[in-house]
């Protein structure tokens, strides 16, 4: 059903007029209706509203990109007040940008602090950047959630105990400070169980407890808050922005780094070991690296209060180029189309996997041991890499004042352990980093335990225009045992921007797709591809036979559904029930699924362009066999020569 307009009066110095708009509408929409009321001078830029014609709050519309009107509770006939800069004429020409070719100078409009211009092809780009006064006024009345967040948001996560023989002295029915429930964040408890960090849902109700005290019958503050290391692009002082000037309000504060003590996802749970073996068979054939996203959904992780745990159920393999000592992942033209897929089938993106292995060469199957606590777990380039992913997946959360907070994207590396297997490890890239790696303030380095502090000058030696660089921290225990604080510059360890996650397989395997032997995309490089006689085998087709039976519990593969969405033979509600029935196993459903046109026109496509049936061999003699043109000797050399990779 659609949403009620709603009618928002403007005022400007030129004057008054309305405009009808829908609640769910963001601001930046509002502008070439704005401009049309407003003279052809006006520097879109600089195009600001405010709720009061004098000391109202202010606020540029370009820097409201992502925020929905109805999220500000504007009602209908309420009036805005709008104030903008005229441009300046150059022998009768305008000299700023038009409103279409736009390239404002707020923190929306950069990534890494450097301006995005609208024909850049910037391959990650998070959400509209959140800045310290984009905030939503009453988020957890516009936010939503996961279904899972809101689940845990009604626990109270108290760890009950039972009766201490030796301390108790009440009966059955009593409590005391021996044996009460203990908070979900317990540093006792933690230690006791060996938990190394919070859960994310344990650390909101620490802070929530000491922003929020009902006793003092304050209004509530939400107790979530992005960390922020721009330079504000709405400074209240009135003077130009920055790089044209700068003040002690809006230049971000001095960073100290610390280890963060918590962690969004807990655990990584791979739904079979199969996951793993299929995507390690890349390295065993070919040798190179691989990498992976990871397709699944999250759960509550009981091992753990108020814990999360992201569950594997499928490994998606992009176009990549692989080599010995890493990966360059090319454009990912179909990454929408896959997830879409996924979202029919309940699941969605929850991490990225990647090999660093090197074989031992001691001929049995052991690997080098590459990551330990001498060198590094997770090198800096990584670090960026990872950092750059959950930036583009946040998490929404109604606690935040921005209405997210943090990022449920994980990252998994497969590699040797000290013993010469081969090991996994799971980890997630703290807040901190995220945004110093939007703010462009840190990069890697040659050497992958360290992290690089940028310079705020240019090559030049003139002060950087194009981002601002605060000064950095972290502390550290120095060989006398005390806690000191150490400047960051020019590069500090990379331990202090992530965290480690534990991992495992389930004790019965479960998973979905259950019938995964497909052909994996994207795997010429080793003579694996995806062709219709793959589509034809798995689906039991051969020549003009079909089974349906076998047709209706093979489609249980993540790559196969990827594959016939690729095709696009089936439409949008025979898609869903594809989807469906690989979930869900069904088969009733399957077989309303044989029944509809979309899939009768796929059995066809594959027997008309399927492979024919292999005729019988017709007998040859000894002596044709001998009087062969080629020996066998020259036929196994042709076969190599036209394998060959040159």
């Amino acid at each position: 059903m659609a949403s009620k307009t709603i009618l928002l009066r403007f005022e400007s110095k030129n004057g008054q007029f309305r405009l009808t708009v829908d609640p769910t509408d963001q601001f930046p929409s509002l502008l070439p209706k704005i401009l049309d009321n407003l003279p052809e001078n006006v520097d879109p830029r600089t195009l600001t509203l405010s709720n009061k014609p004098h000391n109202g709050e202010e606020r540029l519309l370009t820097s409201l990109a992502g925020v929905a009107i109805e999220r500000v509770s504007l009602r209908h006939g309420d009036k805005l007040y709008i104030k903008y800069k005229e441009q300046l004429q150059i022998n009768g020409n305008s000299a700023a940008p038009s409103a279409t070719a736009l390239q404002p100078h707020n923190s929306s409009n950069r990534l890494n602090g450097l301006p995005i211009l609208p024909t850049d092809d910037i391959p990650v780009s998070a959400l509209p950047l959140t800045s310290p006064t984009a905030s939503i006024k009453n988020p957890w009345e516009f936010v939503k959630q996961s279904p899972l967040d809101d689940r845990l948001d009604k626990k109270d996560g108290k760890i009950p105990r039972s009766l201490d023989q030796k301390m108790c002295r009440h009966g059955p029915k009593g409590m005391c400070d021996y044996c009460m429930p203990l908070e979900p964040y317990s540093p006792k408890y933690l230690e006791d169980k060996k938990i190394k960090h919070l859960s994310f849902h344990s650390y909101l109700r620490k802070i929530n407890s000491a922003t929020n005290k009902p006793e003092l019958k304050s209004s509530y503050m939400p107790p979530l808050s992005e960390p922020y290391y721009r330079v504000r692009p709405d400074c209240p002082s009135g003077h130009p922005q920055w790089p044209d000037g700068i003040c002690t309000k809006c230049q971000p504060s001095a960073i100290t780094l610390q280890p963060q003590p918590f962690r969004m996802v807990d655990h990584v749970e791979f739904a079979s070991p199969s996951l793993i073996d299929t995507f390690l068979n890349f390295w065993r054939i070919g040798g190179a690296q691989r990498v992976g996203f990871l397709y699944g959904h999250y759960e509550e992780y009981t091992e753990v209060p108020l814990g999360i745990k992201a569950v594997v159920e499928a490994i998606y393999e992009p176009p990549q180029i692989d080599e010995i000592d890493g990966c360059t992942l090319n454009e990912w033209e179909n990454e929408k189309d896959v997830d879409e897929v996924a979202r029919l089938c309940g699941l969605q993106k929850v991490g990225v996997i990647f090999t660093d292995l090197i074989d031992a060469g001691a001929g049995d199957g052991s690997v080098l041991c590459k990551r330990h606590i001498d060198s590094y777990y997770l090198s800096s380039l990584e670090v960026t890499f990872s950092a750059r992913l959950q930036a583009l997946n946040p998490k929404p959360t109604k606690w935040s004042d921005t209405g997210r907070f943090g990022s449920n994207f994980v990252t998994c590396v497969v590699s040797g352990d000290e013993d010469g297997g081969i090991a996994i490890s799971s980890f997630q890239v703290s807040n901190s980093a995220v945004e110093m790696v939007r703010a462009n303030i840190i990069e890697p380095s040659a050497d992958p335990t360290v992290m690089l502090v940028q310079s705020s000058e240019e090559e030049d030696g003139s002060e950087s225009r194009m981002r601002y660089i605060p000064e950095v921290f972290y502390r550290r225990i120095n060989e006398h045992g005390a806690s000191v604080q150490e400047n960051a510059k020019p590069s500090f360890p990379v331990e202090y921007l992530y965290v480690t996650l534990t991992h495992g397989f389930p004790k019965e395997s479960a998973g979905i797709f259950n019938a995964s032997d497909f052909s994996i995309e994207n795997r010429e490089a080793i003579g694996e591809g995806q062709e219709l006689r793959n589509v034809a085998k798995k689906l039991g087709i051969s020549g003009d036979k079909v089974e349906g039976d076998k047709g209706v519990r093979s489609v249980a593969d993540f790559h196969f559904l990827c594959f016939l969405h690729g095709m696009g033979v089936l439409n949008k509600e025979e898609e869903s029930l594809l989807c469906h029935v690989a979930r869900t196993h069904d088969l009733a459903e399957g077989f309303q699924l044989l029944n509809t046109p979309g899939w009768a026109t796929l059995l066809a496509i594959l027997q008309e362009s399927g492979e024919r049936p292999p005729k019988r061999p017709s007998p040859v003699t000894f002596e044709a066999a001998r009087n062969n043109y080629f020996d066998d000797s020259d036929q196994l050399a042709k076969r190599f020569k036209g394998a060959s990779l040159r």
